[in-house]
């Protein structure tokens, strides 16, 4: 009975180490089921937030165009503006050469008529110079005017 006590204790313990084993290998199981639920969790996650990233470039992506398409509207509103700008500033030096002929001529005209000196030639050269002297103010607000339409022009397609 010894050797069946012996055997039966071998056996027992046998079987404990089995179960033991089995034991483990059902909590690696576990851990591996529990991993790969986490994993496939995780792996939502990755997808949610990569779909997000990607909504945020095509948000990114279409603020950068508006903002390009913004910016080059600027860009041919300030061209335009010097343009205008240019053109009334030659319009303003050629009214101020005008003026200063019209002063120069009239007072060679104050000075042929002080000494009492009727010069038919310094007339008419007073006459003409004053006559480009009112074009070249007509031209300076006809730039002015022009200049303020162009200012007025896109405020009035705006509101259409």
């Amino acid at each position: 009975m010894d050797d069946i006590s012996e055997l039966e204790g071998r056996i027992t313990r046998a079987l404990d180490r089995i179960r033991a084993g089995l034991d483990q290998r059902a909590a690696a199981a576990g851990d591996a089921a529990a991993d790969a639920g986490q994993a496939a969790a995780l792996e939502a996650e990755l997808a949610e937030e990569r779909t997000a990233n990607a909504q945020l470039e095509e948000r990114v992506k279409a603020l950068k165009e508006r903002q390009d398409t913004r910016l080059a509207k600027l860009e041919a509103e300030v061209g335009e503006q010097r343009q205008r700008l240019a053109a009334v500033d030659e319009e303003m030096q050629r009214l101020k050469q005008m003026n200063a002929e019209l002063r120069e001529v009239a007072g060679k005209l104050r000075e042929a008529m002080s000494e009492e000196v009727a010069e038919p030639h310094l007339v008419n050269k007073a006459m003409l110079a004053e006559l480009d002297a009112l074009r070249a103010v007509r031209d300076a607000e006809a730039a002015e005017v022009a200049a303020a339409i162009g200012e007025l022009k896109p405020l009035a397609q705006e509101e259409t």
